[in-house]
């Protein structure tokens, strides 16, 4: 009795019920390292147009003629890209990058042939971005990496997105948005209304957090991945070698300062003494709750279980400060540009301002700079009309 042959060929289901078939095939044997070469085909509507693509497979490996499928999509190479590129950036980058990929560049050219793609249609693209979003650049930018991988890769030969006219309306509206950025921070006068109306609260935690925020202008990450032996109550120094940061499943970990590179200074007597209350008070609180807060790498800012605090906790913090006592609003990373630019009101030089805030580029520094001497120009035409009374 002749053994009936098992086909390959099996069905499966998509999401909404539809059938699709697949099968395994065999492509020879690899040149390069002598192995075995086997795919999975997939996605084909009917048995007969699956039976049809393996008999053809099956006779150009036999004639030696079969040409494994070369990335025709901007999705595929983008595959192709996204994994060489988890490799070179931290994990919290990554989910911000396939973030952009996957809500903004994917579905709009997600499904377009890798050589068809055109200045134009680029052009398109980026227009529809500008209208709708502030960080419009950075999505352009980002698109344009996965065609700098398919030339890399010899899909394609030039870039079209280096011809991309950015648009006219859009460049004034980021000008708009970066002179509203300007203003996310306290003048030295609302600085120390927020602090004194803060410490008025009956959350210490909150007020020894957000005074540290403004008299260190450490980035909230840094500050929320604090322990207590980064402090140093003698000589009032701090180390800042690490952020908390959001990663892949929305989970939070510790990883390097932005720049990569750890930085320690000086506090002053104030907030020291603030932080070494607030260590006290953390003793007592944490021992109702079962948690030793002796421990060596005890963090500074911890939750209810003594674990990571969840980095939106601030914006509840501030908000309700700012509404109770009717205060001007600003970020929490508000406090940040706020150390920063009452440091250069002090006179501190553009390379102390850089150092301590953990500038890895002088431009940044130099973009807070220039708002604050524009304020100072402000403030001297007042002084003067001021003076001469008419």
């Amino acid at each position: 009795m002749v053994k009936k042959k098992v086909s390959p060929i099996k069905s499966y289901k998509l999401k909404n019920g539809d059938l699709r078939y697949e099968f395994p095939a065999y492509l020879g044997v690899d040149p390069l390292t002598g192995k075995q070469k086997r795919t999975l085909k997939r996605g084909f509507k009917t048995r007969k147009e699956a039976e049809l693509a393996l008999a053809r497979i099956k006779l150009d490996v036999a004639n030696g003629t079969y040409q494994q499928e070369r990335a025709e999509t901007y999705q595929e190479i983008y595959d192709l890209w996204v994994k060489q590129y988890e490799k070179t950036v931290e994990e919290s980058t990554f989910v911000k990058t396939t973030g952009l990929f996957k809500n903004h560049i994917l579905p709009a050219m997600g499904a377009y042939k890798i050589e068809k793609i055109h200045v134009d249609v680029c052009q398109k693209h980026v227009d529809e971005w500008a209208a709708k979003l502030k960080k419009f650049r950075m999505v352009k930018a980002y698109a344009a990496k996965v065609l700098d991988f398919a030339i890399k890769r010899g899909y394609i030969q030039t870039n079209p997105f280096a011809h991309v006219d950015l648009p006219a309306t859009a460049s004034k509206k980021a000008l708009v948005n970066d002179d509203d950025e300007a203003e996310n921070f306290y003048t030295r006068e609302q600085l120390i209304k927020f602090l004194s109306c803060l410490e008025q609260e009956s959350n210490y935690k909150a007020y020894a957090l957000f005074r540290l925020l403004a008299f260190s202008g450490m980035r909230k990450g840094e500050a929320l991945a604090l322990t207590w032996n980064d402090l140093n109550f003698t000589t009032n120094e701090l180390r800042i070698n690490k952020a908390l940061s959001r990663g892949k499943d929305n989970q939070l970990y510790v990883k390097s300062t932005k720049t990569g590179v750890a930085r320690t200074i000086k506090m002053d007597d104030k907030t020291m003494a603030v932080l070494k209350e607030w260590k006290k008070k953390q003793k007592q609180d944490y021992l109702v709750l079962g948690f030793n807060t002796l421990q060596p790498k005890q963090l500074v800012f911890s939750n209810e279980h003594n674990e990571y605090m969840q980095p939106t906790k601030t914006r509840k913090w501030i908000l309700h400060v700012q509404d109770k006592y009717k205060l001007s609003t600003i970020t929490t990373h508000g406090l940040r540009h706020t150390h920063c630019s009452l440091l250069f009101e002090a006179g501190a030089s553009l390379k102390e301002v850089q150092d301590r805030l953990g500038h890895s580029d002088v431009q940044t520094t130099m973009n807070i700079y220039a708002h604050v001497t524009k304020k100072a120009k402000e403030e001297a035409i007042l002084k003067f009309a001021n003076y001469i009374e008419m």
